[in-house]
């Protein structure tokens, strides 16, 4: 391809030049650089779906059906350009590693691809519905497919040193956790939402500001981040493996189903809950766009998340990864259980939040080291890695979840009896939800991640490849002739 050739030249090499990671690495290459991707897409994740159902008035095409089947259709798509460019990822070879490259060609695609998601021309429901479904698929299965599935082995591919590789997971959760907790969910509720109410353009402009700014600093991203690993490999002159060799290493692997099976699970359940929380606070919690109740429920979850910063990593290591994160599942259900004793009561539903975002710590900032480990563990059993396509399942798993949760909070809407505010004078006005539609939001906002805690427990206690990992990163290294 053109386009790999083109990034061998010298202009598109990596600032990044030390065999070990750097300051700089970790501040542009894992916290400032993903910053713009991981707005654009938190903000997609907690606002399209209020732009379809409240803007575009789509919750009652073809009965409620068209905004409950075309996430899932769509997702479907999705996942099989996951897996195609799982295996492109994996067959790439230029200098500047397999994965980086295809960051670089993310940057302009998202910026144009979200710009397109909001520009829905006032035209017939036949239009509008098509064009949705476009823009739709062109943002999540191409631009931030390609996005997504660089960035995902951004950490796993940046060095074996675990602690080095375990601050840089903690960096990078620190990018997704500021632009959701701080921007997507205490600046857009309190200072955005209510003045954009129901105007497309208003929500056009802020759209369109938000896919621009990722451009830049997706490009940072790239020049600020090295792929070690990879120089590794293309150093020992290791052969490609063919797609049936790594189906069977990682389906036949307990550690790598089990986090595959822990990560859909905790997806699932953060997905639905994320869709959910602008209605839940409009029409169960608080009133519509207030600017405080979404404020306050994101205050809540902003403090324990900042504490994390500091106590996660070292708990971790302490404790390993997989135990600390356990712990964390186990306060995450007891919040959810505090919420539902009165989800109407904002005293009631901040202690739990409280309690439930402390538990949810150790999950926020350690999975990408855990997912590290199971990858190093999967090269030292195969005799080769399988990076390309476990992102392409990872990525997957995002895709179905995202799909399966929009669909189903969608059908609940429209099933029982969901009311779309109208624009009238200027003014946005929003009616008061009948109790099935606000025990629906409750289920999707608190209820279902209750159950999915005590699952993830479960699970996390089949995850013990912490106790072997160092063993067997002594043995890889000695294969490749990087006894140190």
């Amino acid at each position: 391809m053109k386009y790999l050739k083109m990034v061998d030249k010298e202009c598109f090499n990596s600032r990044i030049t030390d065999s070990n990671v750097q300051k700089r690495e970790k501040w542009f290459g894992y916290l400032v650089g993903p910053s713009g991707a991981l707005l654009l897409n938190a903000v997609l994740a907690s606002y399209l779906n209020v732009y379809y159902t409240d803007v575009l008035k789509l919750t009652h095409i073809w009965g409620g059906a068209f905004l409950a089947l075309f996430p899932v259709i769509s997702k479907i798509i999705d996942a099989v350009t996951n897996v195609i460019i799982g295996q492109v990822i994996e067959h790439t070879r230029t200098k500047q590693g397999k994965a980086r490259p295809w960051l670089l060609l993310s940057a302009p695609l998202m910026a144009i691809t979200g710009i397109l998601l909001f520009t829905v021309p006032k035209s017939s429901e036949t239009v509008q519905v098509i064009w949705v479904m476009l823009s739709y698929n062109l943002f999540y299965s191409i631009a931030y497919t390609i996005y997504n599935m660089s960035h995902i082995l951004m950490v796993p591919l940046s060095t074996r040193n675990i602690t080095q590789r375990g601050e840089l997971s903690v960096f990078n959760n620190i990018a997704a956790i500021t632009v959701s907790g701080i921007i997507v969910a205490l600046i857009f509720p309190m200072l955005i939402l209510p003045s954009l109410g129901v105007d497309p353009k208003k929500w056009i402009s802020v759209m369109a500001i938000i896919s621009i700014l990722a451009f830049p600093l997706t490009l940072i991203e790239y020049y600020f981040t090295k792929e070690r690993i990879t120089e590794e490999f293309a150093e020992a002159n290791q052969n490609e493996v063919n797609i049936k060799s790594q189906l069977k290493a990682v389906f036949t692997d307990r550690y790598w189903v089990v986090i595959i099976l822990y990560y859909f699970i905790y997806t699932i359940g953060v997905n639905l809950k994320n869709i959910s929380l602008v209605y839940y606070c409009n029409y169960v919690l608080g009133s519509y766009n207030d600017g405080i109740t979404q404020t306050m429920i994101s205050v809540i979850g902003g403090i324990p998340m900042g504490i994390g910063i500091f106590v996660v990593w070292p708990l971790a290591k302490k404790f390993g990864k997989r135990n600390i994160t356990m712990i964390g599942f186990v306060l995450y259900a007891i919040g959810g259980i505090i919420c539902l004793i009165n989800p109407r009561s904002m005293v009631v539903v901040l202690i739990g939040q409280f309690v439930k975002n402390m538990g949810g710590l150790p999950s926020a900032y350690v999975f990408m080291a855990l997912f590290a480990d199971v990858l190093d563990h999967i090269e030292w059993k195969a005799g080769f890695r399988v990076d390309g396509l476990s992102a392409a399942v990872n990525t997957i798993i995002v895709t179905i979840c995202y799909g399966l949760s929009n669909g189903l909070f969608n059908i609940l809407l429209a099933r029982s009896g969901y009311i779309a505010p109208v624009l009238v004078d200027g003014k946005t006005i929003a009616a008061s939800q009948n109790p099935a539609t606000q025990n629906s939001i409750i289920f999707s906002f608190i209820g279902l991640e209750v159950v999915t805690a005590f699952i993830l427990i479960i699970l996390l206690a089949f995850l013990s490849v912490e106790k072997v990992i160092d063993k067997e990163q002594a043995e890889i290294k000695a294969r490749l002739g990087k006894i140190e």
